[in-house]
C-alpha cells in the first residue's frame, strides 16, 4: 500500500504517525490509509486560518473570483480521477459520483460569480428633522475563519458547498472531512493550493471527534458550518459558544401525490428520489402519501419501475443500488424494515440485505410511530400511504420533526399555493421531489432539519457581517 495520505495546514503537507482506514463500502478492502490530525495539528490549522484572514479580507474581488474560477477548471480537468475516488471510498455509484463532480464545478463557477457582486446599499437617514445630511452605506465585510464539518454521503459537493462561498467572500476554512471519505477533501486542496489563495485559505483536516469538539469550541472561528446528523448538529451548536451557526441536518422527505397528478411522471421521480446513492441523502424521497383514488395506479407503476434498478458494484455504469457507507448501516436498515413489519407493515419490494447492499424496499401499511417513517432511513426504503383528503395529506407530511423539502405533484395551482402556506419545510416542490437541489438556490431547513441557508449567495450571507457607515455630509461652509 502506499504511504499514508498527508493533510493540509497553512499550505503545507502533514504527515503524523496516527493514520486510519479508508475503506472501500463494497469490497471491504482499504483504499489508503490517511494521516489525522491531533490537538497539536488541529490548533496550528486556527492559526493558520487567523494568519489568513489577515490577507483574504483584502483581496479584491477580482482576486477571489479568478481564484474561484482556475479551482472550477482544474476539477473538469480532473473529472474522472474525482469521480472514481468517490466511488472508491464512498461507495457512490460512478454514474451518481460523475454527476457530483459536474455540480462541484458548477458551485465554484456560480461562487466565482458572486465574488463579483456581494451586494450592499444606501439607505437614506432624513427620516426626521435633524438628519437631512445623514446618509446609511451598508456593505458586506468576511466573518472571519470558518470551520466546515461536512458527511460522507457527497465528499466532493458538500464539502463545495462550504469552501466556495467562504472563498467568495473573503474568508479562511478549516475543513474537516467525514472520516469515510477524506481523499475527495484532500484532492480539493490540491486544487485550491493551486489557485492562487494566500496559505490557509484552505486546510483539510481528518480527525477523530474530541478534536473536532475542540475545533467547534475555539473562539477563533466564528462559525461554524455543519452538515451531518441532527444529533450530532444540535449537540455542536449547544458547544459553540458565540460563534454564528449554519445547520444542514437530517430528514424524512414527504411527497403528496394527488389524483389529477400525472402518474407517470410521479412514479419515476418519486422512484428515482428514494433510491439515488441507495437513499444515502437526507432529501432522499422517504415517505409518499397518494390518493387513494389513484393510489394502486401509483404503486404499480412504482413497483414497475423498482424492479428495473440494478444493484451490485458501484464502479459498474449500470448500478444503481449500490452499497450503504458501511455493514453496520445496511444492517441497522434491515432492523427497521423488519421492526415495522413486525409492527404490522407490509414490503411490497425489497427487504433483504447483503453485506452493505440493502435491495430497494417499498412498504405499504406504514403508521407515523414506526421508525421508517418518524426517522430518517438514510437507506433505501420508501413508504407509501393512502389518504382521502389534502388537507389531511398535509397534517401527515407536516407530523414529523423533521422540515427539510417536501414534493406535491398536482395540476390544482391553489393546493400547490396552499401547499407552500402550509408545509412546515424549507422548500416546497411543484411537480418535482424533494430530492431536487440546484446548487444556487437556497437551502436548508427548519424544525429538527436545520438552521441557515446554503447555496452560493445565501451561504454568503451566513459568512459575512453587515456593516454601516453613517457619514455627515453637512456643507459646514453653508452651515
Amino acid at each position: 500500500m502506499k504511504p499514508a495520505r498527508p493533510f493540509l495546514i497553512g499550505g503545507r503537507w502533514r504527515h503524523t504517525d496516527r493514520v486510519a482506514p479508508v475503506v472501500n463500502p463494497f469490497s471491504g478492502e482499504t483504499v489508503a490509509e490517511v494521516c489525522q490530525a491531533g490537538k497539536t495539528e488541529a490548533d496550528e490549522a486556527i492559526g493558520a486560518a487567523v494568519t489568513a484572514f489577515s490577507a483574504m479580507r483584502r483581496l479584491p474581488a477580482h482576486a477571489r473570483a479568478g481564484a474561484l474560477g482556475k479551482i472550477a477548471e482544474a476539477l473538469a480537468a480532473r473529472r474522472e480521477e474525482l469521480a472514481r475516488t468517490m466511488t472508491a471510498e464512498a461507495g457512490k455509484p460512478i454514474s451518481d459520483a460523475r454527476r457530483e463532480v459536474g455540480r462541484s464545478i458548477q458551485t465554484f463557477t456560480v461562487a466565482s460569480e458572486e465574488a463579483k457582486r456581494i451586494p450592499g446599499e444606501v439607505i437614506p437617514l432624513d427620516l426626521t428633522p435633524g438628519t437631512e445630511s445623514h446618509l446609511g452605506i451598508v456593505r458586506r465585510f468576511p466573518i472571519g475563519p470558518v470551520l466546515g464539518i461536512t458527511p460522507f454521503n457527497f465528499p466532493l459537493n458538500l464539502v463545495a458547498h462550504k469552501v466556495a462561498p467562504c472563498l467568495a467572500c473573503g474568508n479562511p476554512i478549516v475543513l474537516k472531512p467525514a472520516p469515510q471519505t477524506p481523499l475527495t477533501a484532500l484532492m480539493l486542496g490540491e486544487i485550491v493550493l493551486d489557485s492562487g489563495l494566500p496559505p490557509g485559505a484552505l486546510s483539510v483536516v481528518p480527525c477523530e471527534n474530541a478534536v473536532a469538539e475542540q475545533m467547534v469550541t475555539d473562539p477563533r472561528f466564528k462559525l461554524l458550518s455543519f452538515t451531518g446528523s441532527a444529533a450530532v448538529g444540535w449537540m455542536l451548536k449547544a458547544k459553540c459558544g458565540k460563534k454564528r451557526v449554519v445547520l444542514e441536518l437530517g430528514g424524512n422527505a414527504g411527497v403528496i401525490v394527488e389524483p389529477d397528478a400525472d402518474l407517470d411522471v410521479a412514479a419515476q421521480r418519486c422512484v428515482a428520489g428514494g433510491f439515488v446513492y441507495s437513499g444515502q441523502t437526507c432529501i432522499s424521497v422517504q415517505r409518499i402519501y397518494v390518493h387513494e383514488a389513484v393510489y394502486d395506479r401509483f404503486v404499480a407503476g412504482v413497483l414497475a419501475r423498482v424492479g428495473t434498478l440494478k444493484a451490485g458494484d458501484p464502479f459498474d455504469e449500470a448500478t444503481v443500488i449500490g452499497p450503504l457507507i458501511d455493514e453496520a448501516a445496511a444492517r441497522r436498515v434491515e432492523d427497521w424494515v423488519g421492526e415495522a413489519v413486525a409492527q404490522g407493515a407490509r414490503v411490497l419490494a425489497g427487504g433483504k440485505r447483503v453485506g452493505s447492499l440493502v435491495e430497494a424496499t417499498v412498504l405499504a401499511d406504514v403508521t407515523p410511530e414506526m421508525k421508517v417513517s418518524c426517522r430518517e432511513v438514510f437507506g433505501p426504503v420508501v413508504t407509501i400511504t393512502p389518504y382521502q383528503q389534502f388537507g389531511r395529506a398535509i397534517e401527515a407530511l407536516n407530523d414529523s420533526d423533521f422540515g427539510l423539502q417536501a414534493g406535491v405533484f398536482t395540476r390544482d395551482v391553489g393546493r400547490l399555493f396552499r401547499a407552500y402556506r402550509e408545509l412546515e419545510v424549507g422548500t416546497v416542490l411543484a411537480n418535482e421531489i424533494p430530492t431536487f437541489r440546484a446548487d444556487h438556490m437556497p437551502y436548508g431547513g427548519v424544525k429538527d432539519s436545520g438552521l441557515g441557508r446554503e447555496g452560493v449567495r445565501y451561504a454568503i450571507e451566513e459568512m459575512t457581517e453587515l456593516k454601516l457607515l453613517v457619514p455627515n455630509l453637512r456643507d459646514s461652509n453653508n452651515a
